[in-house]
Formats: C-alpha cells, sequence, structure tokens
C-alpha cells in the first residue's frame, strides 16, 4: 500500500525525493509557488538524474496546504531562512500519526519544527544529495541521494521502518540512524567548516585541502564545533575530526558549499543556521569558538557587502 506523502519545498532536495516516490506509485503532493508551480501543473515534474531520467506527470501540485489535507509523511525540503512559513503551513497535513521530516543544513531545524508541531511528530533527518532547481518544474540531480532520518528518541517504530522501505523501494538510500543526533552533528561538523573558510576564502575543496593552513584551520574549526556538540550532549566520537578531514578529501576539486555560492552571489543564504549555530551555541554552552567567531565574522561581512551590491541599480 502505497504512502501518502506532501513535499513541502520543491527544490533540489525535495523535487528529486519526491520525484522519485512519486514514480514509484505513492501518493505525492508537491507544495510550490509561481512559475514553477504553473509548469508542476502544466508538465509534471522533468526530473535528470544520474540514476536515470524520468518525467511525473500528471503532477500533484498547489500552494495551500489544506488542499491537499493529512498526509502520512511530511519532507520538509525548504531552506533554513524559509523554515518559519513553510512550518506555520504544516497544520492542515498533521494527523494523530504523521511524521515530519527535517532535512535541513545545520542542527536547529528539527527543535524550530518541534516548538510548532511536538516533537511526536518529527523525524529528524539529514539529505545527501546534489540536486537542484534547473528551470520552473525542472530538477537535476548529478549525485547522492540518501536520506538519514530516526525518531527523536532513536527508538525503531513502525512509520520509520514505513518510510524506510518505501524510499529503498523508490530507488533511494535510506538509512536509519541508531544515533540521529550524531548523525546530524556529524554532516554539520564538515558543512559549518567547509562553508565559513571556504565563503571567507572563496576557494575551492582543492585549494581549501591542499593548503597546509587553511586545511589545520578547518581541523581547528572543526575541533570547536566538536566540543559545541558534546557541550550540547551529542556523543561524538574523538576520532570525528580526522574523518571529516577524510571526507574532505573525497570531495571534487572544483566543489564548494551551497553557502559560499548563496554568499558569492548576493542571495540569502544559511550563514546563522551554520556558522552563527556554532557561535550561538557555543555562547549557550559556555564553549569557547574563537576561531568560528571570527570566521562568522569575515564571512558576514562578505555577505553584507555582495548582498549590497548585487541590489545596486546599474
Amino acid at each position: 500500500m502505497g504512502l501518502k506523502i506532501a513535499i513541502v519545498g520543491t527544490g533540489g532536495v525535495g523535487g528529486y525525493f519526491g520525484g522519485r516516490l512519486a514514480a514509484a506509485g505513492h501518493d505525492v503532493s508537491f507544495v510550490a509557488r509561481g512559475e514553477h508551480l504553473a509548469a508542476l501543473r502544466r508538465d509534471g515534474l522533468v526530473v535528470r538524474s544520474v540514476a536515470g531520467d524520468f518525467t511525473v506527470a500528471p503532477v500533484r501540485a498547489t500552494d495551500d496546504t489544506a488542499e491537499i489535507g493529512e498526509v502520512d509523511f511530511v519532507l520538509l525540503g525548504v531552506k533554513t531562512w524559509q523554515l518559519q512559513p513553510a512550518v506555520t503551513a504544516l497544520k492542515p497535513l498533521i494527523g494523530d500519526e504523521t511524521a515530519v521530516v527535517t532535512t535541513q543544513n545545520g542542527v536547529d531545524a528539527p527543535r524550530q519544527v518541534a516548538d510548532v508541531i511536538g516533537r511526536d511528530a518529527v523525524l529528524p533527518g539529514a539529505a545527501e544529495v546534489i540536486a537542484f532547481l534547473d528551470g520552473p518544474g525542472r530538477v537535476r540531480q548529478i549525485g547522492g541521494g540518501k536520506l538519514t532520518f530516526a525518531e527523536w528518541d532513536n527508538r525503531p517504530t513502525a512509520r520509520v521502518a514505513r518510510l524506510r522501505d518505501a524510499l529503498e523501494e523508490s530507488g533511494l538510500t535510506a538509512v536509519v540512524a541508531t544515533d540521529v543526533w550524531v548523525a546530524l552533528w556529524m554532516k554539520f561538523i564538515a558543512l559549518a567548516s567547509f562553508g565559513a573558510i571556504g565563503t571567507v576564502t572563496d576557494a575551492p575543496y582543492g585549494v581549501l585541502r591542499s593548503r597546509a593552513g587553511t586545511r589545520q584551520l578547518i581541523a581547528d574549526s572543526m575541533t570547536e564545533i566538536l566540543r559545541v556538540g558534546r557541550a550540547k550532549g551529542v556523543n561524538l566520537a574523538d576520532d570525528v575530526v580526522a574523518e571529516r578531514i577524510a571526507f574532505l578529501d573525497r570531495m571534487p576539486e572544483d566543489g564548494t558549499t551551497s553557502l559560499q555560492r548563496d554568499i558569492g552571489s548576493g542571495r540569502p543564504s544559511e550563514l546563522e543556521a551554520w556558522i552563527g549555530a556554532v557561535v550561538r551555541l557555543g555562547a549557550e554552552t559556555g564553549t569557547p569558538t574563537p576561531i568560528n567567531s571570527l570566521l562568522y565574522e569575515l564571512a558576514s561581512a562578505r555577505a553584507q557587502a555582495l548582498s549590497r551590491a548585487s541590489t545596486r541599480p546599474e
């Protein structure tokens, strides 16, 4: 029996995961706006993927969650700076057994969603996929397709098993974490350090890892974030920094984070949810973050300058 799923935020993440689930026969509704919504209604969802191209047509698409009603699962695919209005729109989708899967970067989103709908309705998650909108109604995926998630307290439940099975049957990779908070912080340690240092240097992964100085700076930034995570009660292993550096070494030489790309283009960014959160959580727990505090100020100044430049009249 198929699942009833709502995709709130039909960008790269939501569009790709939701598209795969819909193509596998699940009842998927997509929340979108403007030209994107019009294209979905007219032409369906077109996905170009390294795992095989496909089109979902006709597609259930709307800008009003009340038209969808209660669902089994919500995949929350918006950026962190879009989270507040998205969470406000969740109410018509939530029934007694509904689970909302957070996929946002950083470590704040599960709590922010739970503050509105309650912890029992939230499955904290982390998405690993390189996908983006390639025009209205079109998603391009060039790598990944993995969703890691679990209940708030990591207990095994039937709904977690149902979602895992549905994702795997749709050609995606599903991992039910033994400790979902460790999983989220592992991703956070990498993203916050790479994102901040990439942003202030405007350099790709290949440059950052090949220079002894920036490589050490990344390790030092990660070490501070590791200490903040432990101060928050997350059971992070001693070898996390070495493992995350090894992860950096496997990344494409010309790769960059979305934070670096967004700030470099003068667009809204997830700066506050990445490096800003490190500084804030450090202050909350009394954990010193001098390196990340400096990186935050430098990145914030660059973001402000580039945002002003992008809106300046010709």
